[in-house]
């Protein structure tokens, strides 16, 4: 039987193929699917796929005192609630004018 104290920390590697894994989920939700909202929930995966590098970086940093990952997530978080935001105030004005958040239906630019 293993013990906690056998296994390996993670690596770099680790981290980043975690991170593609997680950003490549994302990419496949924004690109088959025709709902807006699970659109936007791809784009808010991919942006914290992005975090989770900043930061893995960051921490396998040879100086890690230097707190750069840490404000660049914190920056992708800040600019990750602001598209959230608007992309929301955008799904609302879209279920009004066309009765559904279906991407086929959205192919009118007029207002």
């Amino acid at each position: 039987m293993m013990v906690l104290a056998e296994i390996a920390p993670p690596t770099l590697g680790l981290y980043l193929g975690f991170g593609a894994l997680f950003f490549g989920v994302g990419l496949a939700g924004v690109l088959m699917r025709r709902n807006v909202i699970i659109i936007l929930i791809g784009v808010e995966m991919m942006m914290n796929a992005a975090n989770l590098n900043f930061l893995a970086f960051w921490h396998y940093n040879p100086n890690p005192s230097a707190v750069m990952g840490q404000m660049f997530a914190i920056f992708g978080i800040t600019i990750a609630g602001a598209e959230a935001a608007v992309g929301l105030a955008l799904v609302i004005a879209v279920y009004r004018h066309f009765r559904g958040v279906n991407v086929d239906q959205m192919n009118v630019l007029k207002g």
